[in-house]
């Protein structure tokens, strides 16, 4: 008996998800490809903080999450801090710049529930021209560090969902915190002070959804996600998510990972991490956009967007669960 009831509420989470799925009109490779495109260009040098690359990639990103309706948090959409640089990095001496997170909101809908958070993020920098105190692959190669895959596909995976969701007649019950992090290759700088200066009360943070390299899904249509048991049912939530969605989800309840959502994890927040894998460019100048594989970018892209709306319209509480 106890069998069937499961098997009955997977179907009936099955059906419900495969219905927002048809619903989806703007998520397209195209515009997929255009956001990465922009973000791994030359003329960006890599994205590093501190840099004009740097700081023309947030503008890009504020000018989405302004022409899409976010709305700000005391009255910017940047968060700035400060970070130390390393000599040996991006032609650079050992210095202190001031780089920034992207941040903006969408209101939930429900009276009682919008008064809760969901965060979805991408972190949009990169190592800029590598070099010996880097984390390039190539420490002797003095070159631009483009990182399509790494992470200029989740900041466009992050744009692609936002405009997605703002011409949406269905908005969500929770409200949605959207964050385009800086300081990640670093040391997850950016997320760590965004958690350590949340703008809302950290008890009403449920859940984070982060986007890390999402441009090169493989031949086996894998998409992977860790920490996915951190939240009430997530597993059986993300699994349920793969019935006609062109993907093979591999999903872990645990093995949370190594990119931003580890900050919210560290610091009691549910959180999942979605990538498609490495590759042999991973942290080297050849990680261009040429080998982007911007129809899996969309696949993977309307599977996090039926994700999130989902984890936003939760019915049942949302909380924390460990997976140490």
């Amino acid at each position: 008996m106890k069998t069937s009831i499961v098997r009955n509420s997977f179907l009936m989470i099955t059906l419900a998800f495969s219905v927002v799925v048809n619903s989806q009109n703007t998520i397209n490779s195209s515009t997929f490809y255009k956001h990465d495109k922009f973000l791994s260009s030359d003329k960006l040098e890599g994205r590093f903080p501190g840099t004009k690359g740097n700081n023309a990639a947030a503008a890009y990103i504020q000018k989405y999450f302004k022409k899409y309706g976010l709305k700000k948090f005391g009255g910017s959409y940047f968060q700035s801090f400060k970070l130390f640089v390393k000599e040996g990095i991006n032609k650079i001496k050992s210095d202190s710049v001031t780089t920034q997170n992207v941040v903006g909101y969408l209101e939930g809908t429900d009276k009682e529930l919008k008064n809760e958070f969901i965060v979805i993020g991408a972190h949009y920098d990169h190592w800029g021209w590598g070099g010996k105190g880097s984390g390039s692959k190539k420490k002797d190669t003095i070159a631009i560090h483009n990182g399509a895959d790494d992470n200029a596909s989740g900041v466009a995976a992050l744009l692609c969902i936002l405009e997605e969701l703002s011409k949406s007649n269905n908005k969500p019950k929770r409200s949605i915190i959207f964050i385009s992090f800086s300081g990640e290759e670093e040391g997850l700088f950016g997320s760590r002070y965004f958690v350590n200066h949340l703008p809302v009360d950290k008890k009403d943070v449920k859940v984070m959804l982060n986007m890390d390299m999402v441009g090169r899904l493989n031949s086996e249509k894998q998409l992977y996600m860790g920490g996915a048991g951190t939240f009430p049912e997530g597993v059986d939530l993300m699994k349920s998510l793969g019935v006609n969605s062109g993907l093979n989800p591999v999903v872990h309840a645990g093995d949370v990972g190594g990119s931003d959502h580890v900050s919210f994890y560290k610091s009691s927040i549910s959180a999942v991490g979605f990538h498609t894998g490495g590759h042999p460019q991973y942290h080297t100048p050849e990680d261009d956009i040429e080998l982007i594989n911007s129809k899996g970018g969309e696949l993977a892209v309307k599977y996090i967007y039926n994700a999130l709306t989902a984890i936003a319209n939760y019915s049942q509480p949302l909380y924390f669960i460990s997976q140490d």
